[in-house]
């Protein structure tokens, strides 16, 4: 029997294609993101990287041993605009610089991105400079991501940290404790924005109405990772939550 015939045609992605790198242990950043890239002309892959059940600086170093076979797990033959890391502790203890090196080095992307970076960049795009910093995380994690936005020539006067360590339980905090966070740290005087740190949170559904009962901008790991990736991308997001996406999309 011959084969019928057939010819090919261009990337699901016509519009965007992204690569997703998230942790073993996330169960919040993919599900975010897929309602981000909710388009039938952007596509989005992932793939997961090895990391403890346990977030400390001893598991996230081993992640960048990791990183290269990760990456080049995504679609070999995918073209892809932006490929972004999804951890903000990680890309803080790494180095966005080594992170970039390793992802371009193990699959094709016109640019990388990871939650730090983005989130300076977003920060500072929104004319703030004094955060509220919302972490889940134990000091000797949260704290290197403090001293990241102040050599960014930020200030940050007000931390509020869950104290967890365990990513199973992180993914599992409630939003309305996150919400309580952000306004507890956001209500401060010296406080013109709020940073909720870590992809792993549930913050999507949360920002609108903190950034309204606040009348400041809130930025979250994930939003700012897609706020980078789509401005790499030159194009919206599929919804636009918080005043960081809104104003990219105008």
């Amino acid at each position: 029997m011959t084969g019928a015939s057939y010819r090919l045609s261009g990337p699901t992605g016509t519009r965007a294609t992204f690569g997703l790198i998230a942790l073993r242990v996330d169960e919040t950043v993919e599900h975010d993101f897929r309602r981000l890239c909710a388009a039938p002309d952007i596509a989005l892959h992932v793939t997961r990287i090895a990391s403890g059940d346990d977030l400390t600086p001893e598991t996230i170093a081993t992640m960048e041993a990791a990183l290269p076979q990760s990456a080049s797990l995504l679609p070999p033959a995918a073209a892809f605009d932006s490929v972004g890391y999804a951890c903000t502790s990680g890309a803080t203890l790494i180095g966005a610089d080594r992170v970039a090196q390793l992802v371009r080095g193990a699959t094709r992307t016109r640019a990388v991105a990871d939650p730090l970076t983005a989130t300076i960049a977003a920060l500072q795009a929104l004319g703030v400079r004094r955060i509220g910093l919302v972490s889940p995380y134990i000091d000797s994690v949260a704290g290197p991501i403090r001293e990241a936005l102040v050599a960014a020539g930020l200030d940050v006067p007000a931390i509020l940290s869950f104290g967890e360590q365990v990513e199973a339980r992180v993914a599992r905090i409630d939003p309305e404790s996150i919400r309580q966070a952000a306004l507890a740290v956001g209500g401060r005087a010296d406080v013109d924005a709020v940073f909720v740190s870590c992809t792993n949170l549930r913050t999507l559904d949360i920002v609108d109405d903190v950034e309204e009962r606040l009348g400041l901008p809130v930025v979250t790991s994930n939003l700012a990772l897609a706020w980078q990736m789509f401005g790499h991308a030159g194009t919206p997001p599929a919804i636009v939550p918080g005043r960081l996406l809104r104003s990219a999309a105008l």
